[in-house]
């Protein structure tokens, strides 16, 4: 096969630790009717990426592998396919393709429905944008079409530096709603800053304890560490509601959900180019700013999983995968 045919990609062969990730040269993929070909220039790492590599996550969607994992992709429109409409060859997009089938973000190139791309923030750097699409869902999504915030609801939100966590805090605070955030103490200033009405330090007081009467739990770290979803319950007022992300609604979590009387809902993001597009309008009036906390290139893509996997990360990690990096 020619190698103009060829793009490089980061596939794994077997479940396992970062050391599975491997640079690989396979086949450039080509768009199928109403399909977009992208030439990526940035994908974002998330957690369900690292769950995903040792068996969990997405693991049972994607199958056995060999697969090429990520999901976050900024690039540019390289190739339409028939009956594509909404973009052109040369268009900077963004997305978060076929989730939770795979999209294989950590390579040079993707194809999608041209439908689930949206044009990228024109104040935004590709790196910047592929640091959105997943987190960003995930975030806006729950708010406004899960929970529908309305102003002047106490929300809550756990891991408030995160991902997912620092875009909700903004979002939350533009829908009017007085925004409780959950975050470690290097990031207490910092969250504060991007609009939380009051940041409660984690590693210092039992968070539980310390809030009460709040309308809504953004809930972004789950049970298996210390039964964060299960305290939040605490928090809430009667008839109250309680998004659990990371991990879905467990029986357990249900059932103290119920005895407290209030409501549990699990959650999971689905591509949306018309919220992404939103989103980039948010991001270009300046009402929401997108944090990136590191930029790597493809091929230290196991240190990029190392270190996102440690949980301690103040927004996104993202690797650089052509093109220019300004």
């Amino acid at each position: 096969m020619s190698d103009n045919n060829m793009m490089n990609a980061v596939r794994q062969h077997a479940f396992g630790g970062p050391e599975t990730l491997v640079v690989e040269r396979v086949e450039r993929p080509a768009p199928l009717p109403t399909e977009v070909l992208v030439r990526v220039h940035a994908a974002g790492i998330n957690p369900v990426d690292w769950k995903t590599r040792g068996g969990t996550g997405m693991a049972g969607v994607l199958g056995e592998p060999p697969f090429i994992l990520g999901w976050d992709v900024a690039g540019v429109v390289e190739e339409i396919g028939f009956g594509v409409t909404t973009l052109a060859p040369g268009d900077k997009v963004y997305g978060m393709p076929w989730f939770p089938r795979a999209a294989g973000a950590y390579a040079e190139y993707v194809t999608a429905p041209a439908r689930q791309f949206a044009c990228m923030p024109a104040a935004a750097s590709f790196e910047e944008a592929a640091a959105v699409p997943l987190a960003g869902l995930t975030a806006w999504q729950a708010l406004v079409d899960t929970i529908g915030v309305q102003p002047g609801q106490r929300v809550l939100i756990t891991a408030a530096a995160g991902g997912v966590g620092h875009l909700a805090v903004q979002f939350a605070k533009h829908l009017g709603a007085y925004v409780i955030a959950v975050a470690g103490p290097r990031n207490q200033q910092w969250v504060a800053e991007l609009g939380a009405d009051e940041v409660i330090d984690y590693t210092a007081c039992r968070f539980e304890k310390e809030v009460s009467d709040v309308d809504v739990v953004l809930e972004l770290v789950g049970d298996a560490f210390d039964a964060t979803s299960t305290r939040s319950i605490e928090t809430l007022r009667p008839g109250g509601l309680l998004v659990a992300v990371p991990a879905g609604v467990s029986p357990e979590l249900a059932a103290a959900g119920k005895a407290a009387g209030v409501r549990v809902s699990p959650f999971l993001v689905e591509p949306d180019a018309p919220a992404l597009a939103r989103i980039a309008a948010l991001i270009d009036d300046g009402s929401v700013t997108v944090e990136v906390a590191k930029v790597l290139p493809l091929a230290e893509v196991a240190d990029a999983h190392r270190e996102i996997e440690l949980g301690r990360t103040r927004g996104k990690i993202v690797l650089r995968v052509a093109g220019d990096p300004a």
